[in-house]
């Protein structure tokens, strides 16, 4: 993967487990994971472990969840997916786009794939927030990474008109009202599905034990009115302590995994000279010695000296292209745009800084509880303070809004001026 590699001192995985055992854990923890002899398989590039691994890192990228998921796609299809999601990720190895769509081959590849992904981010760890069973009526008070998968850049991207570009604005006004029809939908479901949970919350006032509660959940409701449904919670939640259990033990065997996928890595062919440098892959392994940080800190401050010794060329030649194209009236304007579009983020960060300056803001799943008036405020947060969470949220949401619009308008603006008997009339801002 051209990354320097951090050769781990053979005495730290002392106690951590053979090799088999680790690999198995990974196995149960992960969904539908394939067998230690897969693995083994795809090590060296075994095309009979490729129909497994696609499999795999199909259900791991997919957003839906498994509760929820209806049949799976074709082969093909997941491995389009796959290849999308891996690039929008960043996946930095070329040769996994390169891999045939009938899974016939590229198991080590997708070995490869499947470790970075745990290498970059707690993979199981989400897995396992995405299946929890939701014993309570729970919101989300925040719309941050940690409830969702890694997220594509959201950035603008830069638009185009290339030769072989051809849309027609009427499909993207079809689009548009679909997307506002489905907004509305899911508006009006969600106040339907509140409406329903109040009316269980005030049915089943007094029912619950929990005294801090008061009532019961959706989900315990329907234990009590079909007991017989209760087997089958029950074995959604022994499941989960499967999956649960297999990632406690995966933590502790990781070690050896990793140095194992030292030899995997020492397998693949070398890449051609010009295939371009690719960013470090550093597992992220628990080391409780003091010895291991100097080390971590060395490495660090070589990449450090490696990414200012490729900046500087690069600033030279940005400040030189700057002051040859700083007399240009179409930089000029460039200029001038791109400091408006800065200044409103300004504003905008410095409006959430100075509403949210509270250290203790909402964050991640709350249960909902309902309380009675008059009642002393308990630790939770209260209906009052996600509303201010949220239209805080909401302020800063239409500041990017309005930035992206001004961006869309300046860039319909150039393109409509390059076409011959056009005049582009803005439309008034909203």
């Amino acid at each position: 993967m051209g990354r320097q590699r951090r050769r781990v001192d053979r005495a730290a995985g002392a106690g951590s487990g053979t090799l088999p055992e680790a690999i198995a854990a990974l196995s149960r923890a992960l969904p539908c994971g394939p067998s230690p002899e897969t693995f083994r398989r795809a090590k060296f590039d075994r095309p009979e472990a490729a129909p497994a691994l696609w499999q795999l890192l199909f259900r791991v990228l997919s957003p839906v969840s498994e509760a929820g998921a209806t049949a799976p796609p074709a082969p093909e299809a997941q491995a389009r997916l796959v290849k999308a999601a891996l690039r929008s990720e960043g996946y930095p190895r070329p040769a996994l786009a390169q891999l045939p769509e009938d899974g016939s081959r590229g198991s080590r590849e997708l070995l490869l794939a499947l470790s970075w992904l745990l290498a970059r981010r707690p993979l199981l760890e989400r897995l396992l927030a995405r299946t929890r069973v939701r014993l309570g009526d729970e919101v989300a008070v925040c719309e941050c990474e940690d409830l969702a998968f890694g997220r594509a850049n959201t950035g603008l991207p830069a638009l185009g008109l290339g030769s072989e570009l051809h849309v027609d604005i009427r499909h993207v006004q079809w689009l548009m009202g679909k997307l506002r029809f489905q907004w509305r939908n899911l508006v009006s479901t969600q106040q339907e599905q509140c409406a329903l949970l109040s009316k269980i919350h005030l049915y089943t006032w007094g029912c619950h034990s929990d005294q801090s509660l008061g009532h019961l959940s959706a989900t315990e409701t329907e234990v009590l009115r079909d007991p017989e449904g209760s087997q089958q919670l029950l074995q959604v939640l022994e499941q989960e302590n499967a999956h649960l259990a297999a990632t406690v033990e995966w933590r502790r065997r990781e070690l050896v995994f990793w140095q194992w996928m030292d030899t995997v890595l020492d397998t693949c062919p070398q890449q051609a000279p010009d295939a371009g440098s690719q960013p470090v892959f550093l597992p992220k392994i628990p080391d409780h010695r003091a010895g291991q940080w100097e080390l971590v800190a060395g490495e660090m401050q070589a990449l450090e000296e490696e990414l200012r010794a490729a900046a500087e060329p690069r600033r030279a030649a940005w400040e030189a292209q700057v002051r040859g194209q700083s007399r240009d009236p179409a930089w000029s304007s460039a200029l001038r745009a791109l400091q408006e579009t800065v200044g409103q983020e300004l504003a905008a960060l410095r409006w959430a800084w100075d509403q949210g300056r509270d250290p203790a803001q909402p964050h991640g799943l709350y249960r909902l509880v309902r309380s009675e008036p008059g009642a002393p405020a308990g630790r939770g947060l209260q209906a009052a303070e996600v509303i201010g969470a949220l239209r805080s949220k909401e302020a800063c949401l239409e500041a990017a809004l309005r930035q992206l619009q001004g961006q869309c308008r300046r860039e319909l603006a150039r393109l409509m001026g390059a076409l011959p008997g056009f005049v582009w009339i803005s439309s008034p801002v909203r």
